[in-house]
């Protein structure tokens, strides 16, 4: 047993060596390495003007994207500066660079996939920041969306809002052979429905017996999205909807052009909201600064 814990604590200490020697550089796009347990990349922004006690904003990157693709195409590291959050970037180990939003590992609670490796991420950065755990946000364009949705169901106790662009429910793409990084093309035709209790459901078996709080969340979605066909919008509404048992049916409120002329704001609760873009294809474009009010960053 002495050995067993004096190998634990030196295999602690490595650990923790390996992921200094890359120490963050503030206003610079750094790589963390050794936080598992999938080899998905690990990539933080620090802002210069870090607030104390920091948020996070987790962005997680579209098929064929990389996380410094991503850092580059998207608001969030100039939204960093100006509101003093951490922004991680993950970044797909896999062919096509996809995320794993079909096995069951990634859609189990410390499972072991993808999903598990993020969420490792943004501990690591609790950890090494002092941020603040109940500021912790996600965001994904596509793919990156999808793995928003299964980062809301697999990790409600981490995530405290997520925000989707153009993507599908948590847990569409299951693969019955447990695959990893699996396409399904049924459900990117949006072939797949089900009810609200169903899709629910779905989220409530990635996190067996958690009665905590799940995290809020707004979806976007194109009425001409060709890649992830616009039935998945309706389909992820009735999921998110079922999560917090709101009648999918009978919205709070619906609002035309709402944020912009040509979309359509329908709020079914203070904890869903879907934004439907009239017109629009894959994928829609990120409204950084309406991200920062959702998130609560901005008033």
């Amino acid at each position: 047993m002495r050995l067993l814990t004096a190998l634990t604590t030196c295999l602690s200490l490595v650990f923790a060596a390996a992921v200094s020697k890359r120490a963050p550089t503030p206003g610079q796009l750094s790589q963390v390495t050794g936080v598992g347990p999938t080899r998905a990349g690990f990539y933080i922004y620090v802002p210069r003007a870090l607030a104390a006690s920091p948020g996070i904003v987790v962005a997680v990157h579209y098929c064929t994207g990389t996380g410094q693709a991503y850092f580059q195409n998207s608001p969030y590291r100039q939204l960093a500066e100006q509101y003093g959050f951490i922004a991680i970037y993950p970044s797909s180990p896999h062919s096509g660079t996809c995320w794993d939003v079909s096995s069951r590992q990634t859609l189990t609670h410390e499972g072991g996939g993808d999903s598990n490796t993020i969420a490792n991420m943004v501990k690591w950065t609790i950890n090494e920041y002092r941020a603040d755990a109940e500021k912790v946000f996600v965001t994904g364009t596509s793919s990156g969306a999808m793995m928003t949705n299964v980062l809301a169901g697999t990790y409600p106790d981490v995530f405290k809002a997520g925000i989707a662009y153009s993507g599908v429910p948590a847990g569409c793409f299951m693969s019955q052979s447990s695959g990893v990084a699996a396409w399904n093309n049924s459900c990117a035709n949006g072939q797949v429905t089900a009810t609200p209790q169903i899709w629910a459901q779905v989220v409530f078996d990635m996190y067996p017996n958690y009665n905590g709080t799940r995290p809020r969340m707004q979806i976007y979605h194109g009425s001409a999205d060709g890649t992830l066909r616009p039935q998945n919008y309706q389909e992820t509404m009735k999921q998110w909807a079922g999560v917090f048992g709101y009648d999918y049916n009978k919205p709070q409120e619906t609002r035309s052009n709402d944020p912009q002329s040509g979309y359509t704001r329908t709020i079914y609760g203070p904890s869903v909201q879907g934004i439907y873009a009239n017109g629009v294809g894959h994928s829609v474009n990120v409204r950084g600064q309406d991200d920062m009010k959702f998130f609560g960053f901005a008033a």
